[in-house]
């Protein structure tokens, strides 16, 4: 017997079907209930909104990354960008008033310690166009005043 995995396989995009809440196990409507109790606000731990929703944790992390609404999934993707910078004054600034232009909106920043001129950024950005606009960002970013190279790293 073969096994089944939750994730898509490396290098294969992974099928979404459009399934009535209705017809879903309970463990999914759950886990949907639960990342809408996190994502408000009303719950602030798993733990927390597990409980009050009577789903086990371990059944939440199983599910978590395989179930969302379809609004969300329609409008948002995340994804990662490393980006490295001259070290100048206004260079980053300038990077991130691109990415807003984009409509895309900021979730994490990390960067090293300038070497030789230049300093690694990695930006998590969420944005809410399509592949276009994905794309045309990278471009914009590649092109922009003050950057050597940027590269997309991953994408959620």
């Amino acid at each position: 017997m073969g096994t089944r995995s939750n994730a898509a396989k490396p290098g294969k995009a992974a099928t979404y079907y459009v399934v009535r809440e209705d017809i879903l196990p309970e463990a999914l409507v759950k886990t949907l209930q639960v990342k809408a109790l996190l994502a408000s606000g009303e719950s602030a731990t798993v733990h927390e909104a597990t409980e009050r929703v009577g789903l086990s944790r371990s059944a939440f992390y199983k599910y978590k990354e395989g179930i969302f609404p379809l609004s969300r999934i329609d409008r948002e993707r995340i994804v990662t960008i490393s980006i490295d910078l001259e070290h100048r004054s206004g260079v980053l600034s300038r990077v991130l008033s691109l990415v807003a232009s984009y409509e895309g909106n900021v979730l994490t920043i990390h960067q090293t310690i300038p070497l030789q001129g230049y300093a690694n950024v990695v930006l998590s950005v969420e944005t809410s166009g399509g592949a276009e606009m994905l794309d045309a960002l990278v471009e914009a970013v590649k092109s922009a005043d003050g950057v050597r190279k940027a590269t997309v790293i991953g994408q959620g």
